[in-house]
């Protein structure tokens, strides 16, 4: 039986677009679907039954300090990082694409170490940031005594633990942006900044906000929704270098779902934690497309 051109292009579309799709529903929805099921029961890892419940697990998390702690630690966490990350990733995109126009083999070197914390794992670096914030043999300390300053407990201070871990966050979050929009400014037209230049816009200063900065905007609306999503799940270097401490002054979400999980076996309470972050990344996510979508301009 010959089939129309209709029902071959929709068999197609199927064919190409069913295994990812069937991924995604296995893999993604059937999975949301029982953790959130889960989050209304008290159900333990390894027990043979588990009662139903209700919110209850979520109105424990509302009286929990714990929980309240490592909702606002997150919070925190992003705030610090997500900005200052696309910041300096800007910068330092600008400054290696200018760079790149005059001495391109000293360029391509900047590029590959600002592009380290990216490609290296996660939880070496880690570990070498906890030799590095060493309080007596830390090379941090070290160098603050040899000017003649007390270098502080870095992972151990209550109120700076957190402060650190933003640190080492942008440290790690600078090289993948600077990345992206090094390609963004690479897919600029030429003609635009001689156009500019033309109709006035002469200094730099002017060609990066009448030309570079809204050309940019795609670029900086995806790097800001990857930026944002890897700051609100912070998990490694929480689990390497504080595990949640000093008295919960760095605990996150990603942390304290894998701690109720999977170190106290409560499944039921990490399912509602899982819910909770789940909605908050959703919610920040369509804040962001929300927002900017608006002063993206697109060619």
């Amino acid at each position: 039986m010959r089939l129309s051109r209709t029902s071959r292009s929709t068999l197609t579309d199927i064919w190409l677009a069913g295994p990812a799709t069937l991924a995604m529903i296995v893999l993604i929805f059937i999975p949301v679907v029982i953790v959130a099921l889960m989050s209304f029961t008290d159900y333990q890892f390894g027990a043979r039954s588990f009662n139903w419940i209700g919110g209850q697990n979520y109105i424990v998390m509302l009286t929990d300090p714990t929980a309240r702690r490592a909702v606002t630690n997150t919070l925190v966490y992003a705030a610090i990082v997500i900005p200052a990350s696309i910041f300096l990733g800007l910068i330092v995109a600008l400054g290696l694409h200018r760079l790149a126009q005059k001495s391109p083999r000293f360029a391509s070197g900047l590029r590959a170490a600002y592009f380290l914390p990216v490609a290296a794992t996660i939880v070496a670096m880690a570990v070498v940031w906890q030799m590095l914030l060493h309080p007596s043999l830390g090379l941090v300390n070290q160098l603050l005594a040899a000017v003649g300053q007390q270098g502080p407990a870095w992972l151990s201070d209550r109120g700076l633990v957190l402060y650190t871990l933003t640190v080492i966050g942008i440290w790690q979050s600078v090289g993948y942006n600077m990345v992206l929009f090094l390609a963004g400014l690479a897919a600029i037209p030429e003609d635009l900044y001689d156009a500019a230049q033309l109709d006035g816009a002469g200094s730099g200063w002017n060609r990066f906000w009448t030309v570079t900065w809204p050309m940019l905007g795609p670029t900086t609306l995806f790097v800001t929704v990857i930026t944002a999503t890897g700051a609100f799940r912070v998990f490694e270097t929480v689990a390497t270098l504080t595990k949640g401490g000093p008295a919960f002054a760095s605990d996150v979400l990603v942390y304290a779902m894998y701690r109720e999980g999977f170190v106290y076996f409560k499944a039921g309470y990490s399912s509602a934690l899982t819910i909770v972050f789940f909605l908050l990344v959703l919610l920040v996510t369509a804040l962001k497309f929300g927002i900017l979508e608006k002063k993206v301009h697109y060619r």
